[in-house]
């Protein structure tokens, strides 16, 4: 195995000049820097990350925990966290707490245990012990997706806005009774998507009416469910609203069980939109999250917080996009329309 000692005989230079060029601490001459990499290519020199981690006390490492990893949305929000820290130069670890708060903290100190510099960290819906147990050990930390209080970096995107924009869509083609089926309780992102429902109903004069509104609990059976509790009601929704994409599967499926055809019998708009979405028939309304980006920005805040500890923490927020297609009852925005073609459909009584 090839030696930095190596590399520097091969280039003709200093085994000190070799180390700054690997180690990025000094300048050095283009055309030096250009030989010793031509040196380290030829003789397949790998650099000892684990012998400079003794002396810098850095891993170069961050740890990313995350639940969910097979959601499509998380997915992408892994392929900007590693894009961005590769780019920066550091490595993943990457653990899946899978919501739930005693595996969070057993997993956060697993990751803490393994050296990593810092960690990005999708919060489950109790984060206290996950948070104690980060702030009695100055781990820096970035919160992902989900809020956890101000005395912490985080990086998520517009909730309570998007979510308005999806009612005032639907209930300016005339509906009056939109459902929403909600995330998981103690979720910030659920907290605020019940805000944005509500200040979207007020915002065009309809009442909150409670049997409007169902947990779905995150993910596609608890969406099935509520759907299913929705339609039973006197008076079902004519619209609806789902809250994340795992949701907006589990109601669909309901849907399909129990015969019913969106946009002709139920119009559906849902937050999170995803890589198949214009694959439905029909065509998904969805709001679109900025995922990749959001992962890219946690790496950042957090390398910020490695260069300097002491600064105030910061919450950055990333806006939506609307994507505008037929689930909700509207033309398809990607074709023209012709004189007496296709109109908005109607709320129907189901």
């Amino acid at each position: 195995m090839a030696t930095m000692v190596d590399v520097a005989r091969r280039a003709g230079v200093s085994v000190a000049t070799v180390s700054h060029v690997v180690n990025d601490t000094r300048p050095v001459r283009p055309d030096t820097r250009a030989a010793v990499l031509a040196a380290i290519e030829e003789l397949g020199y790998t650099h000892n990350t684990l012998a400079r981690s003794l002396v810098t006390a850095r891993t170069r490492s961050i740890g990313l925990a995350v639940s969910a990893i097979s959601n499509p949305y998380f997915t992408e929000i892994l392929q900007g966290v590693e894009a961005a820290a590769l780019e920066a130069g550091y490595s993943l670890l990457i653990a899946d707490p899978h919501d739930d708060p005693r595996h969070e903290r057993k997993v956060v100190q697993l990751l803490h245990e393994r050296r990593v510099d810092g960690m990005i960290v999708a919060p489950s819906a109790e984060p206290a012990a996950m948070a104690e147990y980060l702030t009695r050990r100055h781990i820096p930390v970035v919160f992902l997706d989900r809020l956890v209080g101000d005395g912490f970096d985080q990086v998520c995107a517009e909730s309570a806005g998007p979510v308005r924009r999806l009612v005032e869509h639907l209930a300016d083609l005339g509906h009056t009774r939109i459902g929403l089926v909600a995330g998981a309780p103690g979720l910030s992102t659920t907290a605020e998507r019940v805000q944005g429902y509500r200040e979207g109903l007020q915002s065009r004069g309809l009442p909150f009416a409670p049997e409007l509104l169902a947990g779905g609990d995150s993910e596609a059976a608890g969406a099935q469910h509520a759907t299913r509790r929705l339609l039973a009601a006197p008076e079902p929704p004519t619209a609806l609203i789902t809250a994340n994409n795992a949701m907006t599967i589990g109601a669909l499926q309901a849907l399909r069980a129990l015969g019913l055809e969106v946009p002709r019998d139920l119009a559906l708009a849902c937050f999170d939109d995803f890589s198949w979405a214009d694959l439905f028939t029909p065509r998904l309304t969805a709001i679109a999250q900025p995922s990749k980006e959001l992962g890219a920005a946690a790496v950042r805040l957090l390398l910020e917080r490695l260069d300097a500890p002491d600064r105030p923490p910061r919450t950055v927020r990333l806006p939506c996009a609307f994507v505008h297609r037929t689930s909700c009852g509207c033309p398809d925005p990607a074709r023209p329309q012709v004189p007496n073609g296709p109109q908005p459909a109607r709320p129907r009584p189901l």
